[in-house]
C-alpha cells in the first residue's frame, strides 16, 4: 500500500438542505434571504440560521440545518441512519446529480414543500484545487482509495469520488455515518492510498 502525501483534512457533513430560491420563499416566505451564521470551509458556502422539518413516510427530523447560498435545485443531504428514521430510501449519489432520486416534505415556519426529487446520501468526496491534483495525480471525477490511519477503527474509504475546481478548498468530506465507523471527526487527517 502506497500512502501519497500530504493528508487531507476532514470534513464530517451532518444531515442538511440546499434550498432553490423558490422553495426557500414556499418555506419562510416572500422576498426571504438566507441569514449566514458560519462559513464552511468551501469557499462561498455557509451554514445558515433558518432550519426546516424533513417529514418521512415513518417519521420526522426536526431542526434540520440549510446551507447556502440558494441552488437552482433543491438538495437534501441525510444519513443512511436519517432514512430508516425517515422511512425513505435514499440513493448514493454525487452533489447536483438528483435525477431519479426520491423527493420529501420540507417544513418550514411559514409553509411546506413536497419535492419531486433531490434527496441523497451523499457520495464520499474530496474537493480539490487544480494544484492540489497534480500533488496527488488525479483529475476530476477520478475515484480513489482514502486511508484512516489513526485510533481505534483505522479502515480504508474505496470509491471516493475526486472533485476538481479552483473554487474549492482541499477536504474530505463523509456523512455522520461513515465518520462514525471509523471514529473519524472534522479536522482530522486522512491520506490517498494507492492499493
Amino acid at each position: 500500500m502506497k500512502v501519497k502525501e500530504p493528508g487531507i483534512v476532514v470534513g464530517v457533513s451532518n444531515r442538511h438542505v440546499h434550498l432553490s430560491q423558490e422553495d426557500l420563499e414556499v418555506l419562510f416566505g416572500e422576498g426571504y434571504e438566507l441569514h449566514p451564521i458560519k462559513d464552511l470551509k468551501q469557499p462561498g458556502q455557509y451554514a445558515a440560521e433558518e432550519v426546516v422539518t424533513l417529514v418521512g413516510p415513518k417519521g420526522s427530523i426536526e431542526r434540520v440545518r440549510v446551507l447556502g447560498p440558494v441552488r437552482k435545485e433543491t438538495q437534501i443531504e441525510i444519513s443512511q441512519t436519517d432514512a430508516f428514521k425517515l422511512g425513505v430510501k435514499a440513493p448514493v449519489r454525487d452533489s447536483g446529480d438528483l435525477d431519479g432520486t426520491p423527493g420529501i416534505k420540507i417544513v418550514g415556519p411559514k409553509g411546506e414543500v413536497e419535492t419531486k426529487k433531490g434527496l441523497i446520501l451523499a457520495k464520499r468526496h474530496i474537493h480539490m484545487l487544480p494544484e492540489d491534483a497534480e500533488t496527488y495525480g488525479v483529475k476530476d471525477k477520478d475515484l480513489v482509495h482514502v486511508v484512516v490511519e489513526s485510533g481505534d477503527r483505522k479502515l480504508i474509504f474505496g470509491d471516493v469520488l475526486v472533485r476538481v475546481s479552483p473554487k474549492y478548498a482541499l477536504e474530505f468530506h463523509v456523512d455522520t455515518d461513515e465518520a462514525n465507523a471509523a471514529l473519524i471527526k472534522t479536522g482530522d487527517i486522512v491520506k490517498i492510498v494507492e492499493l
